[in-house]
């Protein structure tokens, strides 16, 4: 009942005309108040996170060459035997495979730092992890958090996977097998936090991932601020080099970021599989805000999928795209349970591919022997202050197991080569002052 009478507000706001700007930034998609927590905008400085142990103090070397995985390790059990503190990394290049932050401990780069990923593998042991969908063995990041409350990465530096062997490694392999998979491949990430709370990212640069460069799993209250996420489309692709991966988390703010990456910029994952939502180790995303960020290339601005199974509450507005092939793209998986609700993307500008991107995803479809076809369902879906140059307006397919519902396209005002709407393709489809070159459509 709540659920239908916030939907009816919202309804009843729109055609009035009443549904303000101020009103809409306290609340959710569903009408549930934004917490204080989404408003505080204060920068944590580096004597906020206690202690600082610089590296090179303990016998690491500024070495491009020399992989010193094991004395920056040590910097850090150092760090967290003394009751924690900050790993500090000083101008320069350190390169290293991956390193696990204990609790109590956080990293710092300082303005000219780099801390790089070794190109070998080998410097990346298997250990329990999560990836596409999967709660597996795998190969950790170069750097890693795993119940960690309060980590935290700063500074002006950066994070460098050192990614072109292991982009050349994967093509090769797609040579050999057009349709083999991201795992058949092994590549680290650049970053992986797992089970944390209260966690911070802030002004660091984010570069070359060999993998996923960010990837948050049953995380809660996560802020990344004034970050730049880059690996490159040209001229090796860097695939799948996803900026940020939202897996299962609550409580995630995107803020001020610049993004360009050879995948997504943010997904929403989950879990995948035709019982994925009956598995303890997956989940649901809700309360995802992401505002005032740039995106220059990228398969998508914002994606639920294609490891998704519930995501809820998802506001992204205030933002500029510049060359993504896709606004919003709602990945349908045939072969799996889902349920994107209550998403609203505006004041929105700049030049995409598809305006809104919504079918079924089959590249790696596997019903696992289950007998029928698991629903998936798109509900309460709102663009609006919309202003974009886009190829397609309405990139829109649904097939008898992908139910779309109550989507509103307010104030839209779109330069397309193609325009038109389907109405057909939505139950309960609302147009609300939507200009395709100029015209009006009804």
């Amino acid at each position: 009942m709540k659920r239908i009478c916030c939907l009816l507000l919202c309804f009843t706001a729109i055609s009035q005309g009443a549904y303000s700007q101020e009103a809409r930034n306290d609340y959710f998609p569903d009408g549930t108040k934004i917490s204080g927590w989404f408003l505080d905008t204060t920068k944590v400085e580096l004597s906020d996170l206690g202690k600082a142990y610089l590296i090179t103090d303990y016998g690491v070397v500024n070495d491009n060459l020399v992989v010193q995985t094991k004395a920056i390790q040590e910097v850090i059990d150092a760090a967290a035997r003394q009751g924690g503190g900050v790993v500090v990394v000083p101008k320069g290049v350190y390169m290293s495979g991956a390193l696990f932050f204990k609790p109590g401990t956080s990293l710092y780069l300082s303005e000219g730092a780099t801390l790089k990923g070794s190109s070998r593998i080998s410097d990346y042991p298997m250990r329990p992890s999560r990836i596409e969908g999967q709660s597996i063995d795998y190969y950790p990041a170069l750097v890693n958090a795993y119940g960690v409350d309060g980590f935290t990465i700063l500074g002006k530096g950066t994070i460098d996977g050192n990614g072109l062997g292991y982009w050349n490694a994967f093509w090769e392999r797609r040579k050999q097998n057009p349709s083999c998979t991201n795992l058949e491949v092994s590549r680290p990430r650049l970053v992986f936090i797992w089970n944390c709370r209260n966690v911070r990212l802030q002004d660091v640069m984010l570069v070359n991932s060999g993998f996923w460069t960010s990837h948050f799993y049953k995380c809660s209250n996560v802020k990344m601020v004034d970050l730049r996420i880059l690996s490159p489309a040209a001229p090796v692709k860097a695939p799948s080099t996803d900026a940020i991966d939202i897996d299962a988390c609550t409580n995630f703010w995107v803020k001020r970021c610049y993004m360009s990456v050879n995948d997504d910029a943010i997904a929403l994952k989950g879990g995948k599989g035709p019982w994925a939502d009956r598995d303890t180790c997956n989940g649901p995303n809700a309360n995802i805000i992401i505002e005032d960020c740039t995106f220059g290339y990228c398969h998508s601005a914002l994606t639920c999928g294609s490891e998704s199974i519930h995501s809820k509450n998802v506001l992204m507005r205030n933002c500029s795209v510049n060359g993504c092939e896709r606004l919003l793209w709602l990945k349908m998986r045939p072969d799996t349970p889902q349920r994107y609700e209550h998403i609203t993307v505006e004041n929105i500008q700049g030049h995409v591919g598809s305006f809104l991107y919504a079918k079924p995803w089959t590249q790696f479809f596997d019903l696992n022997g289950r007998k029928d076809v698991p629903l998936s369902f798109c509900d309460s879906i709102i663009l609006r202050n919309i202003r974009l140059k886009c190829n397609v307006l309405f990139d829109v397919g649904v097939n008898k197991n992908t139910h779309l519902s109550n989507f509103i396209f307010q104030h839209v005002d779109a330069e397309a080569a193609n325009g038109s709407i389907d109405k057909r393709l939505i139950k309960g489809i609302t147009l609300d002052d939507v200009k395709v070159n100029g015209a009006l459509l009804r």
